[in-house]
């Protein structure tokens, strides 16, 4: 299947929050804990779903931080080994996705984003978002102004939303 089939097939869709997100991900980061028991793993809900009152693609992300001697390999076999999709993979970060089926979205959808312990901008970017309201606010009206260009686009949406969190980082390392 060409990219531009899989975008077409699971467009970026933006819903309400929904509460149902934070049990989602505790259940999913409980199996997860069950399946890297052996690595000792550091696992967060991160992402919009993760942000209340703000609209997301119903997909829960995951971080899960592992100590830099680990192998993405044998990672990468557990997860493949119970259902998850490897997305991709370099040296320091390896991606997962589970709940994509040959019809589109299953109810519930997961990615799973594997880091080196200390790679984690993302909770940063999480946490400074639920305590500044009106910052989330702002990054959904990012979000939404870019769903009509980039609705088919995932590398595009993401790339576009890059300085938006790249700033709030920055604000929270200064601090």
């Amino acid at each position: 299947m060409t990219l531009e089939e899989l975008w077409e097939l699971f467009p970026i869709v933006l819903t309400p929050h929904n509460p149902q997100f934070s049990y989602l991900a505790n259940a999913e980061i409980q199996l997860l804990y069950s399946l890297l028991a052996d690595y000792k793993p550091i696992i967060n809900h991160i992402g919009s779903t993760a942000i209340p009152d703000i609209q997301t693609k119903p997909i829960v992300d995951i971080l899960v931080e592992l100590s830099t001697d680990i192998r993405f390999l044998d990672i990468r076999e557990i997860l493949e080994s119970n259902g998850y999709i490897c997305m991709t993979e370099s040296d320091s970060r390896i991606s997962f996705n589970k709940g994509y089926t040959s019809e589109g979205y299953a109810e519930k959808v997961f990615h799973i984003h594997v880091h080196r312990q200390g790679d984690n901008d993302e909770i940063a970017f999480r946490d400074y978002l639920i305590s500044h309201p009106d910052i989330a606010k702002e990054y959904e009206k990012l979000k939404l102004s870019l769903l009509p260009k980039f609705r088919h686009n995932r590398d595009g949406y993401t790339e576009a939303k890059t300085e938006f969190v790249r700033k709030i980082v920055e604000l929270v390392r200064q601090r």
